[in-house]
């Protein structure tokens, strides 16, 4: 790793974390998720490192008009803001981000139409204190190609850092750092069976800086282009409903050597979401400082409820799956607009793309009343200690840290180790190493 990669990566995380001084991290777990108990794990992983936690809501999530999740960003602000009190975790070291912020929720839309709505949203992020803004306009509209060019992506990126830097108020607030790229892998993951993914060429990536750099001018908002503190490029990692890509350092290699002409700039890496450790350091140590993950962590979930599940009925003597499992299919099959069209197949691979699939489209379904019943109900049939031995049978990602004592054998606690279970590479990946630096 050159000294100006090191660098520029210390540059660009002292503009995100402003005054939090992190000088021991090589870089940062961005958490995409609106689920309680992957806030909670990252916020208790968080305190145990005391480190600041960055927290990000897609556009899907959260918006203006409430997302699926019916929350404003206001309202999520609140929502994480409650969660920290409860653990005891200090909101000053938490940064929120408004991921891929732009037309995608309106996509279906007249491009005027989607972007004026993406404007409203921006503005709505601002408004609600969040610090790190990823501009994704990469996406066509109603009678455009799927894929824009690189100089309207970056004109309309300009028009919604504009509408952004309008709403900084009071003065006295910090302003917003950006990412930006032309070359963005889908939220939530690639809805096809992957192969081998095309890696950002590094004069593209040069090039998208150059096009964002003209088009803030253009746009009367020059300065802002030095908050733009990383790029989203496409190292060849990415997931789908049943393989992952995982990153190949050798491949990305001119890649990574391009930040040698991005001074002060990062990569971010989208759809990092179940590489191996291993993959994620190497990521970290080609520039990729921004690690984002969140269907892999609500993947471990469905995996620990599942489990939970399974036991509850074995220790009920009755058959399996248990009733969370039939309650979950009922209720996507009865509102299948989250799955339809990412899963594809016969009705049989449809059904284990439902409950199993790496892009995880339950994660949709889990705030819903009769989910949230049913995860109540299942909880409720513990009353004891869980058997370390059923642990370990269909918990095994945690039995380790159940026989040590580290993890009560209780239903919530099993929840919140099976997704620590998931961050604990990236905390691995992101921490200083001293032979790195």
């Amino acid at each position: 790793m050159s000294a100006s990669i090191n660098n520029n990566r210390s540059v660009a995380l002292g503009k995100l974390f402003g005054d939090r001084i992190q000088t021991s991290l090589r870089g940062i777990t961005s958490v995409c998720s609106a689920h309680p108990l992957v806030v909670e794990a990252a916020l208790r992983r968080g305190a145990a490192e005391n480190a600041v936690v960055l927290i990000e809501a897609t556009c899907n999530q959260v918006n203006q008009e409430g997302g699926y999740t019916g929350m404003t960003p206001a309202d999520f602000r609140r929502f994480i803001e409650d969660i920290a009190a409860r653990v005891g975790f200090p909101v000053d070291n938490i940064i929120l981000g408004g991921d891929h912020l732009g037309p995608n929720p309106w996509k279906s839309l007249p491009a005027e139409e989607a972007m004026q709505r993406a404007e409203l949203m921006v503005v709505a992020f601002i408004e609600a204190g969040f610090e790190k803004i990823h501009l994704d306009t990469s996406m066509g509209c109603a009678g455009e190609p799927i894929a824009l060019d690189d100089e309207l992506t970056a004109a309309r990126a300009a028009r919604l850092a504009k509408a952004a830097e309008q709403a900084i108020r009071p003065p006295g607030r910090r302003a917003p750092v950006y990412i930006v790229g032309t070359e963005v892998p889908p939220p939530g993951g690639a809805t096809h069976a992957l192969d081998v993914l095309e890696v950002t060429r590094a004069d593209a990536a040069v090039k998208t800086l150059a096009v964002h750099r003209a088009a803030f001018s253009d746009a009367g908002i020059k300065a802002a282009i030095e908050r733009v503190i990383g790029i989203v490029v496409q190292p060849g990692v990415e997931f789908g409903n049943a393989n992952v890509a995982v990153y190949e350092p050798e491949r990305a290699r001119s890649l990574t050597n391009a930040l040698e002409h991005m001074p002060g700039l990062l990569f971010e890496a989208h759809s990092t979401d179940y590489q191996p450790s291993g993959a994620l350091s190497a990521l970290v140590d080609g520039g990729f400082a921004i690690l984002k993950v969140g269907p892999g962590l609500t993947f471990a979930l469905r995996e620990a409820l599942y489990g939970l599940d399974a036991i509850a009925a074995v220790l009920a003597g009755e058959a399996l799956p248990g009733m969370l499992a039939m309650t979950m299919e009922s209720l996507m099959l009865d509102r299948p607009e989250h799955w339809k069209g990412h899963y594809h197949g016969a009705a049989a691979d449809q059904r284990l793309q439902r409950h199993f699939s790496y892009s995880d489209r339950i994660r949709y379904y889990w705030p819903s009343p009769r989910a949230s019943a049913a995860v109540t109900e299942l909880f409720d049939r513990f009353d004891a200690d869980i058997p370390e031995t059923l642990i370990s049978q269909y918990l095994g990602r945690i039995y380790p840290r159940v026989v040590s004592k580290d993890v009560v054998p209780r239903p919530r606690e099993l929840c919140l180790a099976m997704i620590d279970a998931a961050l604990a590479p990236y905390s691995e990946a992101t921490a200083a190493r001293l032979m790195q630096i």
